[in-house]
């Protein structure tokens, strides 16, 4: 009787461990995505602003072998303005997404004055 109520109490410290061990794998990728995410939004916006404004456009892809499982979408919309009257200055909404293989994704949306 003492080794089974021994084996059930080891049982469910075992199944509490488990589960503690599991949450803590899931909180550090998570935590890794987070920390990483925002830089590579960055890196991918300095590398659509060193473009000419009429040459951006939008799509997607992936960061390489440097960053794998790492994905990106970048839209860019011109928005119109009442205040912005030549046709040599643009107003622009750039947004990118990075997404990793576990369905993360990060969001950054930046507007840009862009001039010919």
């Amino acid at each position: 009787m003492e080794v089974l109520v021994a084996l059930a109490v080891l049982a469910i410290a075992l199944t509490s461990i488990y589960r503690l061990q599991g949450q803590t794998f899931m909180m550090s990728a998570s935590a890794r995505f987070y920390s990483q995410a925002p830089q590579l939004a960055r890196l991918k916006l300095s590398e659509t602003e060193a473009q000419k404004f009429t040459d951006i456009a939008g799509g997607s892809g992936d960061f390489g072998e440097d960053h794998p499982g790492y994905s990106w979408s970048l839209s860019v919309e011109e928005l119109p303005s009442d205040l912005i009257t030549s046709q040599q200055y643009h107003l622009a909404r750039i947004e990118i997404t990075v997404s990793d293989n576990d369905e993360n994704t990060y969001q950054l949306r930046t507007y840009r004055f862009y001039a010919d």
